[in-house]
């Protein structure tokens, strides 16, 4: 049986799973928010407080990081993968501080697929969170990655079809700006979870 005469830290995969479970429920809350729209609504303030707590795991990341002498992998990978993690939570709830600020009445039904699509994908990055600490898990991890990135282009044809719609209509002008930029945000927050499974996936070709 290996083993090493220098333990590796393993609290950064705790953190990362807190992370990947942060993007969940910021991914479920903005769901929620727009199926039940409503600009007084209390997810607002919940979102806002859950991206604090994202920030503060982060940060505890990157501390230990600068503590840690010896790393499960590269550190350059550790600040990488929490930095994008943590991006994802942030794109959510800027997004929904958007919508609030442009005081969207009602939310369309092309912006509810592409939330579907980001919650979907932020659940596969979840799942290949919680697998990353096993090496016998290795080929489920990367099974994870892959429906990432099926959701990502499945998000890019969603996207498409809603600044076609859009611009094919007779909307507003400005109307349409808000809403030109709603959809990309979303289609970042998709990006984001794709750049997750990217990451995940040069970590485990590294220690191959």
């Amino acid at each position: 049986m290996a083993f090493s005469l220098i333990p590796k830290e393993e609290k950064f995969y705790e953190l990362f799973t807190v992370q990947a479970d942060a993007g969940v429920k910021a991914a479920a809350m903005f769901q929620d928010l727009v199926r039940n729209w409503d600009l007084e609504s209390p997810l607002f303030d919940q979102l806002r407080d859950l991206e604090h707590e994202a920030d503060i795991t982060t940060h505890e990341i990157k501390d230990k990081l600068n503590r840690t002498f010896v790393t499960p992998f590269d550190r350059e990978d550790i600040h990488a993968l929490a930095s994008e993690l943590d991006d994802i939570v942030d794109i959510i709830q800027s997004i929904s501080n958007r919508m609030r600020l442009y005081r969207i009445s009602s939310c369309r039904p092309e912006l509810a697929e592409l939330v579907h699509v980001l919650a979907e994908a932020s659940v596969a990055v979840q799942k290949a969170v919680s697998c990353f600490s096993s090496a016998d898990k290795s080929r489920r991890v990367l099974d994870h990655c892959i429906e990432v990135n099926r959701l990502e282009n499945e998000g890019d044809a969603l996207l498409a079809k809603a600044i076609g719609n859009l611009f094919a209509g007779d909307t507003e002008p400005m109307e349409a700006l808000k809403w030109d930029r709603c959809f990309e945000a979303v289609e970042r927050g998709i990006d984001k979870c794709e750049e997750v499974a990217h990451t995940i996936e040069g970590i485990l070709a590294k220690q191959g």
